[in-house]
């Protein structure tokens, strides 16, 4: 059963970055699932620490957009907007530069005034580069 209260689809979901940081670091929403919403990002100058390696606030970047935007179309947008309230976020391994890396958002819990959920981010090769959890605020439109 899909967990979404609004039309989703990715036209619509990668428009909403146009102009915002996301849309900077090159994030590109590629997959929605009935339960889950999947954006790349690519390890590149935009997004490396000095060292070459993805930047910590880059992954956290990502989670947090997939994940906030997943939970915006889990409420009524006519009504109720939802915004990040917690992250926390665990670097497995680095990110390499020159590749790309996937975060997929699921929810934990989706409740009347917060929502929590998980975000994975794996390389190209499919290994865990982060797991983060994101807290969402859902607050009433005045």
């Amino acid at each position: 059963m899909a967990i979404w209260k609004e039309s989703i689809n990715l036209e619509s979901v990668n428009q909403r970055s146009i102009g915002t940081m996301a849309e900077y670091i090159g994030l590109k929403f590629t997959e929605i699932g009935d339960d889950f919403l999947a954006a790349t990002l690519p390890v590149d100058q935009r997004t490396c620490q000095p060292l070459g390696i993805l930047n910590g606030g880059a992954s956290c970047a990502l989670a947090e957009t997939v994940a906030s935007t997943a939970a915006n179309y889990c409420v009524d947008q006519n009504k109720y907007y939802c915004v990040g309230l917690d992250i926390n976020a665990n670097h497995i391994r680095p990110g390499k530069t020159g590749g790309t890396v996937t975060g997929v958002a699921r929810p934990i819990h989706l409740g009347r005034s917060t929502q929590v959920w998980e975000i994975k981010i794996t390389s190209s090769e499919n290994k865990l580069i982060c797991i983060s959890r994101l807290t969402v605020a859902v607050i009433a439109r005045k």
